[in-house]
């Protein structure tokens, strides 16, 4: 997911360097580096999924304790199908708490001929993700719960700019119930599920994977991850894409303000679409504007915050986070435009918001028995280790007002969700690396798309401004990341990952 970005009962974002240095793994002995038993592992390759191979490594929970717990890593690839074969290029959708063996799953057709025949295409769960030593918190009618709370405002509208006292207490008690239920589901682990432990575990899969150099490509958060690698090891860089670049800068509330920006411009390109289009439930004649359409969304919203749509699933009650979840999830990509506009027609004509309700529950995988997968606890969990928010409640109802006036539909509660962070323990967020540059990395290709939803075109700028050998391609595009999505940044990113050609800084792909 590319960045999901909801940490708390309403909405939210979408996102130390200790005892981990630049050595050569290959030539310490155990004695002399305790982590050289790691990096000297062989990983079981089975067959799985027909053409695929299944392993798994181990990494220290805590690499400033080697020799204490250890955590498992599932790993999954497709061999290179050509007998030139580069190495491996190492994979990651994002989240956090994207699989990276579902996305190699999809290796097939994300990837070009050319890439396949020549790379092993590797991805792995990271730490406290899916199939590796996943974290857990609440429980999944608890998720129901946290995920479907709307503030109450004065009006009775569920404007979160304008909230109650009493609903802001509600919702504090949530947030700090779902972190007492990481804590009590998922102990000591909490505080080792960081990005910089991530990267660490990066480098042992290069290593154990036989790389001298890392090919990687991530997309979203896994464009964090890319980052620090970067950091940590920009010697052992051999090729880096970071597609739909996460802000290397700002803290968990403030990420969450400046995505609701990337998420308002995806809004109006949706609604611009829509009103060109006869199925449109969002104009009353053909002179409507974008602006109309936006309106009629609004409300919709308050509509569902005063009485709550039907649902012909199940009894959860599709109120104004839920109307406003599905809407924010079909904007990741345009290939979800048709479904928004089909929820949105039965939402606004005939009161029913199933669809609307079950894309929200694709957003943070929400099976139909009712049953989450790890994702949503991934998601807060490395989010809030990498950047703490205020702890100061008032910081967030000061936020909620503010970009009110420039994201008024969806801004306000992508602030309040970030609240979660506010209760995180503090020594759950001392790993954070307090500066990223990748002084030491070749150069590093980063993608932006200029009307991404959820990660703004923005953060790609200043991903790419950040690192010393950043060069930032742009694509003018719409959806969440660029590659597979256009073939002139299809060409672009393949040259570099197989020739090791870089386009020239500030390259521009346009429809």
């Amino acid at each position: 997911m590319g960045t999901k970005g909801w940490s708390g009962a309403v909405l939210a974002v979408a996102l130390l360097a200790t005892g981990c240095a630049e050595t050569d793994r290959t030539e310490a002995s155990e004695a002399q580096d305790p982590l050289a038993v790691f990096y000297g592992q062989d990983i079981d390759w089975q067959e799985c999924d027909g053409r695929f191979q299944c392993g798994t490594f181990e990494v220290p929970m805590d690499y400033d304790d080697p020799s204490g717990r250890r955590l498992e890593i599932a790993v999954k690839r497709l061999p290179a199908s050509g007998n030139d074969r580069i190495g491996s290029l190492v994979v990651n959708p994002g989240g956090p708490g994207g699989s990276g063996l579902d996305y190699v799953s999809a290796a097939p057709a994300a990837f070009s001929r050319q890439v396949r025949e020549r790379f092993d295409i590797v991805g792995f769960d990271p730490r406290g993700v899916g199939q590796s030593s996943p974290v857990y918190c609440m429980d999944s009618a608890e998720l129901d719960e946290f995920l479907g709370f709307q503030l109450q405002s004065a009006d009775g509208t569920g404007d979160p700019t304008a909230v109650t006292d009493a609903s802001v207490e509600e919702f504090v008690r949530l947030n700090r119930d779902f972190v007492e239920a990481c804590q009590e589901r998922s102990g000591e682990l909490i505080h080792h599920v960081g990005t910089a432990n991530v990267a660490r575990d990066l480098d042992v899969l290069r290593e154990v994977l036989g790389d001298d150099g890392l090919t990687y490509l991530g997309k979203s958060y896994g464009t964090s991850i890319g980052a620090h690698y970067a950091e940590l090891f920009g010697a052992n860089v051999r090729a880096l894409v970071l597609d739909g670049a996460v802000t290397p800068h700002g803290d968990q509330l403030e990420l969450s303000v400046e995505q609701a920006g990337g998420f308002t411009t995806a809004l109006h390109a949706f609604v611009e679409d829509c009103l060109s289009r006869p199925d449109c439930p969002l104009a009353d004649g053909d002179d409507a504007t974008v602006a109309d359409g936006v309106a009629r969304i609004a409300e919709l919203l308050e509509r569902a915050a005063a009485e709550p749509l039907d649902n012909r699933v199940d009894d959860r009650e599709v109120n104004r986070t839920r109307v406003e979840l599905g809407v924010l999830a079909a904007l990741y990509s345009e290939s979800f435009w048709p479904q928004v506009r089909a929820g949105l027609t039965e939402a606004i004509h005939d009161g029913d918001g199933t669809v609307l309700l079950q894309l929200g529950d694709m957003l943070y995988s929400r099976d139909s028995g009712g049953v989450y997968e790890n994702s949503l606890a991934a998601l807060i969990a490395v989010n809030c280790a990498d950047r703490p928010g205020p702890r100061d409640v008032a910081a967030y109802e000061e936020a909620a007002r503010t970009v009110g006036r420039t994201a008024p539909l969806f801004g306000p509660s992508l602030a309040w969700g970030a609240l979660t962070c506010a209760y995180w323990p503090e020594e759950a967020q001392e790993d954070a690396l307090s500066e990223i540059d990748g002084d030491s990395a070749p150069p590093v290709l980063v993608v932006g798309t200029t009307r991404d939803s959820a990660t703004p075109y923005e953060w790609a700028e200043e991903m790419a401004a950040a690192l010393d050998s950043g060069v930032l391609l742009t694509w003018e595009g719409d959806g969440h990341t660029a590659y597979g999505s256009d073939p002139c940044v299809d060409e672009e990113v393949d040259a570099y990952l197989l020739e090791g050609e870089v386009p020239e800084d500030g390259t521009v792909c346009a429809l």
